[in-house]
């Protein structure tokens, strides 16, 4: 059954193709033909087709076939002249096209290929600056973490210093408020000391003038 039905699609195929290329024929290689208005050299001449050039048949003769120009003008041609294979000049036209095409796409995917080398060197040079960037900025990081490092180490000497220096301040000036003290009882000695040797010079002297006033009444 799968047998038959490939045959089928093959004859099919086959039909489809033959048809296909029935309704396409070409002008021989050699010579510019008359295009006229019916079959026959007798009827008016209303172009000349080029060798190669691609003819939609209308209407097949022995003789001669109707056909239609790419331009939509119609008119008859000699069959013989015609032939359902490309000429050579109308495949090297082709090759030529092709040939074209493909030299553009290959110029084409140079420049994207030379546009993506530069772009990867102009990458590659900017990873290099990143990279260097980051190796200055771990080295600027690492010396700023040491830096850091002493920086909290003299804070808290200085703040021992400080406290240090308030306890300090706070001993000299109590030492000093005694100091004050001292001396102003010393100096309160001395003025009470001053005091009593005064009063017992003046008792002294009290004493001594009443004596020589008994003394002179005897």
């Amino acid at each position: 059954m799968n047998m038959k039905w490939f045959v089928f699609a093959g004859i099919l195929l086959m039909v489809v193709s033959t048809t296909a290329l029935a309704e396409q024929m070409y002008v021989s290689e050699i010579i510019e033909i008359t295009l006229r208005t019916g079959p026959g050299i007798d009827h008016k001449v209303i172009a000349m087709v080029q060798s190669g050039q691609q003819l939609e048949i209308l209407k097949p003769g022995n003789e001669w076939t109707k056909v239609r120009l790419p331009n939509g003008k119609e008119g008859y041609v000699l069959s013989r002249f015609l032939t359902n294979k490309k000429p050579s000049e109308l495949k090297l036209r082709e090759l030529q096209q092709k040939y074209q095409a493909l030299q553009a796409k290959a110029d084409s995917l140079l420049e994207d290929y030379n546009r993506q080398k530069q772009q990867n060197e102009n990458l590659l040079a900017e990873l290099a600056s990143k990279e260097e960037l980051i190796a200055k900025l771990s080295k600027s990081y690492e010396t700023l973490r040491q830096d850091s490092a002493e920086f909290l180490s003299l804070k808290e000497k200085y703040k021992k210093a400080s406290a240090q220096l308030a306890e300090l301040t706070e001993k000299t000036r109590k030492y000093e408020e005694t100091l004050t003290t001292l001396q102003k009882r010393q100096i309160f000695r001395w003025v009470l000391t001053g005091a009593g040797i005064l009063l017992v010079g003046f008792l002294i002297g009290m004493s001594s003038r009443r004596q020589r006033r008994r003394s002179s009444l005897l």
